[in-house]
């Protein structure tokens, strides 16, 4: 089979298994979707893609972000960055409080919740207007004017937002944090609410396949051996506490977002996203980890 019928047979397989898993509760913002909704887009190099299903349908990136962030921080700030936060797995759920205690404040990589507040609190140091500026480097990599923060999104996090306070509080107790956390945690829940599509997404993160410049709109993100290394974070890190599995069953390097997001990148070759928002018990998107199994077994593609 070819890739468009090797996306359409596993889309209508997929999508007809027993429904398994809940969207994110926590986030009353994202029950709004509905639960059934099911894309998914390959983004070639040469810019070529195929997708099926919900693939232009708008959804909430959430942790998807935190490689955007990551990224420009890494851009501006060069390896200074790996002095306030860490390059290892966590082996703890997203959110822990406990890990980032015995870690005397540095929270083990930039994908859990406490790395990226480090992460903002970087780029609110560096940045004259943080949250216009981050989205500006994003619409210039994906080449879209009109991207854009949900409001409500974001204020759907702010108000039932305590565990994040608590880590970001945790994080200054440290002195970790150079801003205060209001400030940081007013970033952090904006630039998880950023909503794109499979394909825009895809396209987007096109740079981390190719080198660290995005074939989009030509933009050097980051440089070769940068990009090297946000891959590898995401091989390692990109999944929480299920970042081996992904890693053992799929064979990319890739990102999950609790809004059922997940984008995965085969380097030198494309970026492919699927959404489903039911999660599995580890807070990724239950058919999308099925699926982008399958598609690496049957395609015979990953980085092993």
């Amino acid at each position: 089979m070819d890739i468009k019928e090797i996306l359409n047979s596993l889309h209508t397989k997929i999508k007809s298994l027993p429904h398994q898993g809940e969207q994110a509760t926590y986030i009353p913002e994202l029950l709004t979707v509905d639960a059934d909704r099911f894309g998914v887009y390959v983004a070639n190099l040469d810019l070529t893609g195929i997708g099926v299903g919900d693939y232009e349908q708008a959804f909430s990136i959430q942790s998807i972000a935190k490689v955007l962030s990551v990224s420009l921080a890494y851009q501006l700030c060069g390896e200074s960055i790996w002095s306030r936060v860490g390059v290892e797995p966590s082996g703890t759920a997203f959110n822990s409080l406990l890990q980032l205690e015995a870690d005397n404040g540095i929270p083990r990589n930039p994908f859990i919740n406490s790395g990226a507040m480090v992460i903002c609190d970087i780029l609110i140091t560096a940045l004259d207007d943080p949250k216009e500026d981050f989205l500006t480097f994003v619409k210039t990599i994906a080449n879209n004017p009109t991207l854009s923060y949900s409001t409500q999104i974001a204020e759907s996090e702010k108000e039932i937002g305590y565990r994040n306070i608590a880590l970001c509080n945790l994080i200054k107790s440290f002195d970790n944090l150079n801003n205060e956390p209001d400030e940081v945690l007013d970033f952090y829940f904006n630039l998880c609410s950023l909503e794109m599509s499979c394909e825009a997404v895809a396209k987007l993160f096109l740079y981390l396949a190719n080198n660290g410049t995005c074939p989009i709109s030509g933009t050097d993100v980051l440089t070769l051996s940068q990009s090297k290394r946000i891959n590898a974070l995401m091989q390692t890190c990109g999944f929480y506490d299920e970042s081996g599995e992904f890693s053992f069953k799929v064979g990319l390097p890739g990102k999950s977002g609790v809004g059922g997001g997940i984008v995965a990148i085969h380097p030198d070759q494309y970026a492919i996203v699927v959404w489903s928002p039911r999660l599995n018990a580890k807070g990724n998107s239950y058919k999308g980890m099925l699926f982008l199994e399958e598609f690496t077994s049957l395609t015979e593609q990953s980085i092993f």
